[in-house]
């Protein structure tokens, strides 16, 4: 795998998206940078700005360019350096959830997988309104990427 990889699926009350993408950083360095709730602006051209802190229990507001919506999800699911989710909506109507996985691998590096899937009975009119969440699944697994390299690039050079 060199770059990431999206898969996306689609049925009429689920829909889902998903990327994977190979990091070369450790875990515990990629979980830094998607923890830090106010350094997301610097890193990644997907968020412009989040409101609160990434932990277990925790209540975010996500702003994300070109758009005057703002996301409100809440944080579980959280085993640092391993995986969390981000849960925002009203089920039965309209729910999201986000998953962030990072799986190390034996070279030092990381997979890192990220996947959304909504479901409701809401879906069929919202997904009209929706993006194509594919190309911004792909941008934020590249951004991540850059910065986690870079954090271990400078490390390196300074040792």
């Amino acid at each position: 795998m060199d770059g990431p990889r999206i898969t996306q699926t689609h049925r009429t009350f689920s829909m889902s998206c998903r990327v994977e993408a190979p990091i070369d950083a450790s875990p515990a360095r990629i979980w830094e940078l998607l923890t830090d709730a106010q350094g997301y602006p610097h890193w990644n051209s997907t968020v412009t700005r989040i409101e609160g802190q990434i932990r277990e229990g925790g209540h975010l507001r996500v702003h994300a360019p070109g758009t005057d919506r703002t996301f409100k999800p809440r944080v579980s699911d959280v085993v640092p350096n391993r995986h969390m989710a981000w849960i925002g909506g009203f089920a039965p109507l309209m729910k999201g959830v986000r998953t962030f996985e990072l799986k190390p691998r034996d070279d030092g590096s990381t997979v890192f997988v990220m996947q959304e899937r909504f479901s409701g009975v809401m879906l069929p009119l919202a997904r009209r309104s929706m993006p194509d969440f594919g190309p911004i699944y792909e941008q934020f697994a590249d951004d991540l990427r850059r910065a986690a390299e870079e954090i271990g690039n400078k490390a390196a050079r300074a040792a």
